[in-house]
């Protein structure tokens, strides 16, 4: 089973329905429920999530669709080794850092699923939009 790691554009492309983006998103979600992969975010991805549904919504709705994420979302833990990677790191953004290496540590993940790739052209892991991780893995 493909593990791959879901940054933070795509599931808010889900939870906002951004449209043509939702489409995809909302197909590699459904694979993750379905357990036909295996989805791992971050909790600094679960923050920024929250933060920026909570802008639109209230605490228990937010928290409420969080709930429903995580079960069958799993998240990364994020250490000191990972944050020091990512400090020193030629990643230009501190945030796709962490992600990168959260996902790169975990030493079962290849994969990050994002519409960014530029943020992630150091990164030693596969790269890929959501559009082409569908057309590759169907």
């Amino acid at each position: 089973m493909e593990n791959i790691l879901i940054d933070t554009d795509v599931i808010l492309d889900f939870f906002f329905d951004r449209i043509p983006f939702s489409e995809d998103a909302s197909k590699i979600l459904s694979k993750c429920e379905k357990g036909e992969v295996q989805g791992f975010v971050t909790a600094v991805i679960l923050s920024n999530i929250y933060y920026l549904l909570r802008k639109t919504s209230t605490h228990i709705k937010v928290t409420g669709s969080l709930k429903s994420l995580l079960t069958f979302i799993h998240v990364l833990p994020t250490d000191k080794n990972t944050v020091v990677d990512a400090l020193d790191s030629e990643f230009k953004d501190f945030e796709d850092a962490l992600q990168n290496f959260s996902a790169q540590n975990a030493d079962t993940i290849k994969i990050i699923i994002t519409r960014n790739i530029k943020d992630y052209k150091t990164s030693g892991l596969s790269i890929m939009t959501p559009e082409t991780f569908l057309k590759s893995f169907g």
